[in-house]
């Protein structure tokens, strides 16, 4: 009987972490930015953006330069000098 419940903790402990790292997974690319770092807007070349705008979720899609919707990851405070950037 204790092998059971040793079975089932084990087994129960490996599915939890493996649910975590899962939802980390799905998660991350959508909404993580890196730290000390914000959105940056309208300034993006075709082909490089970071992450979803406009209907698509994925980097790498922007379809044309400058678009308002799509961003880049830069560091705090540098959206603010740039011409024609704002922060989402």
């Amino acid at each position: 009987m204790a092998d059971i419940k040793k079975t089932v903790a084990v087994t129960a402990a490996i599915t939890g972490v493996l649910a975590l790292g899962v939802g980390t997974m799905f998660d991350e690319p959508v909404s993580a930015l890196k730290r000390g770092y914000e959105k940056c807007a309208g300034i993006v070349k075709a082909g490089m953006n970071d992450c979803g705008a406009n209907g698509h979720d994925c980097a790498g899609m922007a379809k044309v330069d400058g678009d308002p919707n799509e961003w880049i990851e830069l560091p705090k405070g540098t959206c603010k000098k740039i011409v024609g950037a704002r922060t989402l």
